[in-house]
Formats: structure tokens, sequence, C-alpha cells
């Protein structure tokens, strides 16, 4: 096995871990601590909720805090596995989703000055509304993310092409309730969460395929150097 091959696996892997964990961290941190313990438009439901179980809330922001260093542990991984069919795209998609998750580290701080202004209920609650919406709208760089990422793995010659039109149409999920979000009073919906199967695909194909796969000389030397070719060049 050669080194180029080693580091391709050694990277699909750790993506891999990574995206799994963050499954893991974001459902209890987001989910089952932060957002069971509000009540939207109720400040004083609110601050009464979390005060009865603060500790269960700072679970949660701590499990956020943790999926932020993640998802930089995941663009650095995914540059390396994608980087062969495009070092380009791979390295602006590594930075989309790592501009996302600084974004997101902003949203989560808004849960963590919540938590001092329990004394007073509505700004607590104002603290609360903030962290969702910087968090909404840091969607939209995540959703690029996708994009660029389903692009890759649609030009590549190692993963099923499927997988790709699967990351594009998540990536349009975030981005349709990223941009609702700025744009909708009181926006609601969640498409990401029918589109987001995409996702969850490349994480199997990640632990199972590509941390195993024996990538061949032609699928590691691929590299376009062109920054545009994925432009000029037709897709099939």
């Amino acid at each position: 096995m050669n080194q180029d091959t080693r580091s391709l696996r050694r990277a699909s892997l750790t993506a891999g871990i990574a995206l799994a964990l963050i499954i893991v961290l974001a459902l209890f941190g987001a989910y089952g601590a932060v957002s069971a313990l509000i009540t939207p438009g109720d400040a004083g439901r609110t601050a009464h909720d979390i005060l009865g179980s603060e500790g269960l809330f700072r679970s949660g922001i701590a499990c956020l805090f943790l999926v932020v260093i993640l998802d930089i542990v995941v663009a650095a991984a995914l540059f390396t596995v994608f980087e062969p069919v495009n070092r380009s795209v791979s390295t602006m998609a590594a930075w989309f989703r790592a501009t996302y998750a600084a974004v997101y580290l902003v949203a989560i701080s808004q849960l963590v000055i919540a938590l001092g202004l329990l004394g007073d209920p509505d700004q607590a609650l104002r603290a609360v509304d903030a962290y969702d919406t910087i968090w909404h709208v840091g969607l939209i760089l995540f959703g690029v993310h996708l994009l660029l990422l389903g692009l890759l793995a649609y030009r590549s010659d190692f993963i099923p092409r499927i997988f790709g039109i699967l990351l594009v149409i998540a990536g349009l999920g975030y981005l349709a309730d990223g941009f609702a979000a700025v744009l909708i009073p009181d926006y609601s919906m969640n498409i990401s969460g029918f589109t987001f199967v995409g996702e969850a695909t490349l994480m199997l194909w990640l632990l199972i395929k590509g941390s195993r796969k024996d990538f061949s000389p032609r699928e590691i030397d691929r590299a376009l150097p062109d920054p545009d070719s994925l432009v000029r060049t037709p897709v099939g």
C-alpha cells in the first residue's frame, strides 16, 4: 500500500468518526439539552427551566463547543480526501466549513451569556434567540460547503455519483433554511431535516468504504491544477 493511499484512508476514517461524533453530540447538545429547556416566547418559563436544570444546560453547551472543534477536524480531513479531485475547490469547501464553525462558536457564546442573565428573563431569552438566529444564518455557509463537497464527490472517481447528488440536495436544504431565517419573520420550517441524507451517506461511505479503499494511482493523481476546471469541463 502506498503512502498516498494510507493518507487517504486515514483521512476518511478521521472524517467519518468525527462526523459520527458530531451527530451524537449535536443531538444531545442542541436538542436533548438546550432546546428542551427553552420555551419560545416565554422568558419566565425558559429562565425557570434552565435554572432548574442548569447542569444539563451547561452540558449541552459543552457538547456544542466540542461540535465546533470536530467541525474543524472534519474540514481538514475532507480536504485531504477530496484534494486529489480538485485542490482549489477542496480548499474552498474546507474554508466554508471552518468559517461556519467560527460563526457557530459565536452563536454558542450567546448561550453562555444567557446563563449570566437568568436574573433578567427577558434579556436571557434575547440571548437564546440570538443563538438561534446566528446559527441559522451560519447554515448558509454550511450549505455552500455541502454544495462544493457534492460537486467534488460527483466529479471523483472513487465515490458513487449519487452521493454527490445527495450532498448537493443537502446543501440546498441548508441554504433554504439559512436564507429563509433572514428573509421570513418567525421562520420555523426545517427543510434540512428532510435533505440531510447526503451527509449521512457520506459519513457511512467514509467509515465503511473510504477507510478501507485501495485508491488507484489514477484516483490519487487526478488533481486538476486549474481552479476553473470544474466550471469549464462538462460534467459526466
